[in-house]
């Protein structure tokens, strides 16, 4: 199997040395579409991931190749970092750094120990936007990750997010050609559906469908969009489908413009939909209105502080003249 050779030597790592850091393999953390994913004590990285394509499996081939092609080119704090590979005693094995926390599918409707609070959930929904934005912007040229989901949004110890898995991406080559349905039922665009042809749009819409996730709670396969359409109703009909979890603990004004924004990538015309750069921009400014809340509220507290103070030193020294008239 061609891996990139000449690009990735500096990424190659043998078997013989992920059979230690994985303790023959006994250190497993999950199955994936992929095949099994063990944690790894690696000498000079640290804790990572490894996953190991299943050796029957020609689509994980594929699949490989791609994510060993795409993620040895393109670097941001918000896509999971690609250690090394390893093609050895007819293994393919993906090396990744260890994201502690998990997916973001896990916290929500695994049987986590604590729930995700609005602060990180609006947080998660940035580090999300920024991940997917440098892949439609900053890649050159730009890459469509095609099965944005929940399940491969991985968390590490700050919980901050960061997009994982692409195996079923692509360079966005316009050759004319269509590509079969590819992704997770309940994440993908219909309008992907309806052409066979994936855009940028895809993604967003994807997106889309998740920020939702982080609202509610709710999994696309248990009828998500059908609560979000029923929520769309009425002007605040969101609230109703807000994560009972979150009740009494989240900002009703930030999470109702954060549907707002998820609304917009789930427009049913693509041209409609914004692009991710516009996303980013518009999550950033819920973020950026609180800041400037708690700043204008930061100052008056500031200012009252230096008033009271001023009041203080007045009555001090009022009190000192008293006494010296007392005296005279």
């Amino acid at each position: 199997m061609f891996v990139c050779e000449v690009m990735f030597n500096s990424f190659t790592i043998l078997f013989m040395d992920l059979l230690k850091a994985t303790q023959k393999f006994t250190t497993i953390l999950g199955e994936g579409s992929f095949g099994p994913v063990y944690k790894a004590s690696m000498p000079t990285s640290g804790v990572a991931a490894v996953k190991v394509l299943a050796s029957d499996s020609h689509q994980s081939e594929k699949e490989f190749h791609t994510e060993v092609c795409l993620l040895g080119r393109l670097h941001h704090r918000n896509l999971v970092n690609l250690v090394g590979y390893c093609v050895d005693k007819g293994k393919c094995m993906l090396i990744f750094e260890f994201m502690s926390n998990g997916s973001l599918a896990t916290l929500l409707y695994g049987e986590a120990e604590r729930c995700l609070n609005w602060d990180e959930r609006l947080q998660i929904s940035l580090d999300i936007s920024y991940g997917i934005e440098y892949l439609h912007e900053g890649a050159v040229p730009p890459v469509i990750h095609r099965d944005l989901k929940s399940a491969n949004i991985l968390l590490d110890q700050s919980m901050r997010a960061k997009v994982a898995d692409f195996g079923l991406s692509k360079e966005e080559v316009f050759d004319g050609r269509n590509s079969g349905i590819k992704g997770t039922y309940g994440y993908i665009d219909p309008e992907y559906i309806s052409t066979y042809k994936f855009t940028m749009k895809s993604d967003v819409y994807s997106f889309g469908v998740i920020i939702f996730e982080l609202i509610t709670a709710i999994h696309p396969h248990q009828n998500l969009m059908e609560y979000v359409n029923l929520a769309a109703m009425s002007p605040d009909g969101v609230d109703e489908i807000l994560d009972k979890q979150l009740a009494g603990e989240c900002n009703i004004g930030e999470m109702r413009q954060l549907a707002k924004i998820a609304h917009k990538c789930l427009h049913k015309s693509p041209r409609k939909q914004p692009s991710m750069g516009e996303v980013t921009q518009a999550i950033l400014k819920i973020k950026q209105r609180r800041l400037g809340k708690e700043d204008t509220k930061s100052m008056a507290e500031m200012d009252f502080s230096r008033i009271m103070s001023r009041i203080q030193e007045q009555h001090i020294e009022l009190t000192k003249l008293a006494s010296l008239s007392e005296i005279n």
